[in-house]
């Protein structure tokens, strides 16, 4: 079968197409013939040698897929043989870029049954994350005040209309030219991230869901009421010089549960993926120059495996 491989770390030429064997499943595993694969900033950070989940090369790329059940391994429950499913491989975010991959049975689900594998691929993590994001770690209510940093990019965009599904009051800080597309996704107020002290006109936020980091997050922070929450899932580092709010960092979890409640929320047409540039298996080494800065469609990249 054709796999995205790489055998050392580097720049987007490491990447190769091979010829590999089919994997087969091992107890608590399922063998998906992949129709779709997501590509996402963390695919860059595993083909750099950055991630701290990853294992060493040679591996096989990618995470996100949707396809169909081939083979149930030991052991398995809740899936048979043509099944349509999406999710995401293992913890260490690789395996899925290939004509065939092993995916632990708990980090997958049912597809969503509007949604074509193309969509269904470029939903697992972003959409989990946004998700944990306001509802495990920030806890969040109806009524509550969210401030969200980064809200037209793939994460942002899933948390802007889930908080907004929710009840919550939702402030969407993006780019210029993104403000109207926030307004559409929910939310109520859209600023621009880049405009000076735009932390002054938020008021008092119970919740801070920062994907951007640096400069508009320190900003951002003053903006939190007593006792309120930052959730970050780029940067580690605590509220800057604010000992009155919580803050945390997390790595995504993606669950059979947590895929269902957001496939529940899909098929209910509460919830919309964004996908941008579709290409090929074969084009793989330039998805990844779409992450290091090429320009391409927005929304997740996605790689079409099979018909």
């Amino acid at each position: 079968m054709k796999a995205a491989r790489i055998h050392n770390f580097g720049p987007p030429d490491v990447v190769l197409m091979e010829d590999v064997p089919r994997p087969v499943p091992a107890a608590g595993e399922l063998l998906v013939r992949v129709v779709a694969a997501g590509v996402g900033p963390w695919d860059a950070l595993i083909r750099e040698g950055k991630s701290k989940v990853s294992p060493s090369p040679p591996l096989t790329l990618g995470s996100d897929l949707s396809g169909v059940v081939d083979e149930v391994g030991p052991g398995v429950t809740g899936f048979s043989k043509g099944d349509q499913v999406f999710g995401v491989t293992n913890p260490g975010f690789c395996g899925a870029q290939a004509e065939f991959a092993v995916a632990i049975a708990g980090m997958i689900a049912h597809k969503p049954e509007r949604l074509s594998h193309i969509e269904a691929a470029s939903v697992p993590v972003v959409a989990v994350t946004a998700w944990q994001m306001l509802f495990e770690y920030g806890q969040a209510k109806s009524g509550q005040m969210v401030l969200i940093l980064g809200a037209a990019g793939n994460v942002g965009a899933y948390a802007v209309q889930l908080a907004a599904t929710a009840g919550l009051h939702v402030i969407a800080a993006a780019r210029s030219k993104d403000t109207d597309y926030v307004r559409t996704l929910g939310a109520e107020t859209a600023i621009d991230i880049n405009a000076e002290r735009y932390e002054a006109s938020t008021g008092s936020i119970d919740l801070l869901l920062d994907t951007v980091g640096g400069e508009a997050r320190e900003r951002a922070v003053r903006a939190l009421k007593p006792g309120g929450m930052l959730i970050s899932v780029v940067s580690a580092e605590p509220a800057p010089a604010q000992s009155n709010v919580h803050s945390v960092f997390f790595y995504v979890d993606v669950t059979t549960p947590r895929l269902n409640a957001i496939s529940n929320l899909i098929d209910r047409m509460q919830l919309n993926p964004r996908v941008g540039t579709v290409m090929p298996l074969s084009d793989v080494r330039c998805a990844h120059e779409m992450l290091a800065g090429a320009p391409h469609k927005p929304g997740k990249i996605v790689l079409q495996i099979a018909s």
